[in-house]
């Protein structure tokens, strides 16, 4: 892709918002707005979806091309009353789109994912998954097909991300008059919350006009709370992505009769048994002893985050002049170092076999690469023997899963 390398500064551009935000938060008084465990959670799952985007964005791209090439209904021209046009379509899509995201239990399971957070800044903006990536795509091919250039509908999407990135934030109050036209963060806010009288409102991303239209706008009234209705209790990596997942397959496998099974995928998800999401959790997750606890060292969750993101910014810009080896290298590698977060904040006492992983993965990377994979053997045995004898787990677990009190 010609314009990968641009995409190489996203990550730094997020960075540079966040920090700017976190600073303006402190110099108003509102520590509320982070909560450092979920900024963490959030932050990871920002990384793995422009990790793997890197190896699905292009089949996007092209999949654009191909349906305007071959499929499109109108020779729809490029002028600036098509931009807009082509801009008030996206939005309209993506509403459409957002809504049932919302209303079937399929494109939640995509979705969900951006909604876990119970805090609401810029942080909260990058809990987009590849699912959802791949579900919203769908979507967005409505557009090449009714005519718009693939190129118009690529920067579209550009600037509709962009917008909808500032509007995760609560450092802007309410601006009602701008509010009869366009999504603020207040606006926004309110679709992220899961107070009764909020649930279900503000589809838009850049206009508030679709919601006004159809039933669904809803001002900010009270101060929300965020997050979900049954918040997710659990920081894990893996178990962010995939839970609903689990949930549908759950009340798949307990209903009875085609039309059963049919809702259970496709239904609402306002009727997913409540008590199927409690039932996984004692199923798969360990128990907190004291909930009011929380990590102490937390400089190593920064250096693993800081790594990942400094090793994806340089694998995107180089990303088109790598070898398939180095490309799968570098998705393993970051992929193990955001779930050995998650699994840091879970506390679980496994991650350390995941550090020794980690560590084999990249000897042998080294390996190959001078072409001395026939010792790949020797830190592997170095590994067992200083294990063995220095018994370095309890050391490493004692140091890393330290807690204090939470505050």
């Amino acid at each position: 892709m010609k314009n990968i390398n641009f995409l190489a500064f996203a990550m730094p551009a997020f960075f540079l918002f966040l920090f700017l935000e976190y600073k303006l938060a402190q110099r108003k008084k509102r520590p509320e707005i982070f909560n450092y465990e979920s900024s963490v959670s959030n932050i990871s799952i920002g990384i793995a979806e422009r990790l793997i985007n890197l190896f699905v964005a292009a089949s996007f791209y092209q999949l654009y091309y191909l349906i305007y090439d071959d499929y499109r209904i109108f020779e729809i021209p490029s002028n600036f009353l098509v931009w807009i046009a082509l801009i008030l379509a996206t939005d309209f899509v993506w509403y459409w789109y957002h809504r049932l995201g919302h209303e079937v239990n399929f494109f939640w399971a995509a979705h969900i994912v951006h909604h876990h957070s119970e805090e609401f800044n810029f942080t909260a903006a990058a809990r987009i998954t590849t699912f959802q990536a791949i579900v919203r795509t769908g979507f967005w091919c409505i557009l090449p097909f009714v005519g718009f250039h693939p190129t118009m509908v690529i920067t579209m999407l550009i600037v509709h991300g962009a917008y909808s990135f500032f509007t995760h934030t609560q450092l802007v109050g309410k601006i009602k008059w701008l509010e009869y036209i366009f999504v603020t963060p207040s606006v926004h806010g309110v679709h992220h919350a899961s107070d009764e009288k909020y649930l279900d409102k503000n589809y838009g991303d850049m206009f508030t006009f679709w919601d006004r239209l159809f039933g669904t706008f809803q001002e900010e009234e009270e101060k929300p709370k965020y997050g979900l209705t049954h918040p997710l209790k659990s920081y894990s990596f893996l178990w962010q992505h995939f839970h609903y997942y689990f949930e549908i397959y759950e009340l798949w496998r307990r209903s009875k009769g085609f039309k059963a099974r049919w809702k259970a995928v496709f239904g609402s998800p306002a009727h997913m048994d409540q008590d199927i999401r409690p039932t996984l959790e004692k199923r798969f997750l360990q128990d907190k002893s004291n909930p009011h606890q929380r990590l102490r060292f937390r400089n190593y969750l920064y250096i693993q985050l800081g790594i990942s993101t400094l090793l994806l910014t340089v694998f995107t810009y180089y990303f088109d002049h790598l070898q398939a080896y180095d490309k799968i290298f570098v998705l393993s590698i970051i992929i193990i170092t955001l779930i050995n977060c998650g699994a840091i904040l879970e506390q679980r006492k496994w991650i350390y076999y995941l550090e020794y992983t980690r560590i084999f993965m990249i000897t042998t990377y080294f390996l190959y690469e001078r072409d001395l994979t026939i010792f790949f053997f020797v830190p592997l045995a170095v590994m067992i023997f200083a294990e063995q004898l220095f018994s370095l787990s309890k050391y490493y677990q004692n140091m890393i899963l330290q807690l204090e009190a939470a505050e």
